[in-house]
């Protein structure tokens, strides 16, 4: 199994709206695309900025593929993030699970 991580940045008073806005988007389609096996969405608030970090999991780098593309490290934007992001971080992270329960 391999998970994905992703990390964003929005003002503090964005952050539910753009979790709500996560949720119709990124989570949606990893929940439609084969091999996804699950996400999970942390959240912290420091000093007015909102950090949301998102690891996906995946049953191999082919589904990865299936999802983010050929450019599978580079991370995947939609229309409106710019209405909430502070910047576009342009990679992801990859690691191989060793164990989850």
């Amino acid at each position: 199994m391999i998970a994905r991580t992703w990390h964003g940045r929005v003002p503090s008073e964005k952050a539910a709206a753009y979790h709500a806005y996560l949720v119709r988007t990124g989570l949606n389609d990893y929940a439609s695309t084969p091999g996804n096996q699950g996400v999970q969405v942390l959240q912290r608030t420091d000093d007015g900025v909102t950090h949301f970090l998102l690891i996906t999991f995946w049953e191999s780098m082919d589904a990865i593929r299936s999802f983010a593309g050929a450019d599978w490290e580079r991370a995947r934007y939609y229309p409106e993030d710019d209405e909430y992001l502070l910047e576009r971080e342009p990679f992801v992270t990859h690691y191989e699970v060793l164990a989850r329960s």
